[in-house]
């Protein structure tokens, strides 16, 4: 498995597994107009060619945004998600980033459980944040 910058190349690919996962997926333009700022650092994994997750992050000053972590159906549970999360924070790190923000759905227990793995915590609740369910936003941070 390789983690490296997504490509513009790679939105076929992460179109696909974004569109397989999300009932309100972001469009590839919205992917284009976010990969193309420089405030904004998306990451991939990827076997023998295959992207298996993405995720991406946006800078503000020395804090970060996680906008979006997905991970193949077919490969969920292997520590993809884990692996993707912890190398991308490690980069903001790098980057001078000391504290990371994410929304998770209130529903998505595994997802709040990795997060927690990676050393975040819960610090608030955004009502109907989510459509299709409508649905709480989990707030969490990571300092």
């Amino acid at each position: 498995m390789t983690f490296r910058e997504m490509l513009v190349e790679d939105l076929d690919q992460v179109m696909e597994i974004e569109e397989d996962l999300f009932a309100v997926p972001w469009t590839k333009e919205g992917f284009l107009t976010y990969l193309m700022k420089e405030d904004t650092m998306f990451f991939v994994v990827e076997e023998k060619g295959r992207i298996l997750g993405f995720c991406s992050m946006m800078a503000v000053l020395d804090e970060g945004d996680i906008l979006n972590v997905a991970v193949r159906r077919d490969r969920q549970k292997e520590g993809i998600g884990f692996f993707l999360v912890d190398s991308m924070i490690r980069m903001a790190q790098m980057q001078g980033i000391r504290v990371v923000h994410l929304e998770v759905r209130e529903s998505n227990e595994s997802a709040r459980r990795l997060y927690r793995r990676l050393g975040f915590q819960e610090d608030g609740l955004r009502k109907n944040y989510y459509t299709e369910p409508a649905e709480a936003a989990v707030l969490m941070t990571k300092r």
